[in-house]
């Protein structure tokens, strides 16, 4: 359909009225969503202090992985206890919610790696961590924590949202 509006409307130059050509519907499929006790698991796993501070964030503030490895220190509001996402999906900037224990243990984090630029720094130190470093890091501690379902990174965002509904948010 929109091939062929394109060809019309753009290379042939005429009118489309859309011929009467029904657009497909796609269907739509449920996201995985852990359970609160598999989160849990998931960060009782992480035995890596960065790797715990990394994946809370995500899961606490319902983060993209893009937008987590793109914080800034700076970005953090422990007074009004939000996070500030900068050019996030669609070049928008957003607030997010900054959860009281997540927030100690980003201070844990902070007091032990000091970080000054990026929140979450790669290497070398003036980089943001990598997206596919934190989608390792997420799957290897699937594995520790026993987790089976075919989760990723962003399914702590989509659990997020589904545990904040279930809460009556």
């Amino acid at each position: 359909y929109s091939a062929l509006k394109f060809f019309y409307e753009t290379t042939l130059k005429r009118d489309w009225n859309g011929f009467k050509i029904p657009r497909v519907k796609m269907g739509k499929r449920l996201p995985v969503v852990l359970s609160r006790e598999e989160i849990q698991a998931i960060f009782s796993a992480t035995g890596n202090l960065k790797h715990r501070a990394l994946l809370m964030t995500i899961y606490s503030a319902g983060l993209r992985v893009s937008e987590v490895v793109h914080l800034k220190v700076s970005d953090l509001d422990s007074h009004r206890m939000v996070i500030r996402v900068q050019q996030g999906k669609g070049q928008k900037d957003r607030y997010t919610l900054l959860a009281r224990r997540t927030l100690e243990v980003l201070r844990d984090y902070w007091r032990e790696y000091r970080p000054s630029g990026w929140l979450f720094p790669g290497k070398p130190a003036t980089e943001p961590l990598s997206v596919s470093a934190v989608q390792r890091v997420f799957e290897k501690v699937l594995h520790q924590a026993g987790i089976k379902k075919a989760a990723s990174v962003h399914t702590l965002r989509h659990s997020f949202a589904t545990h904040l509904l279930e809460a009556g948010t």
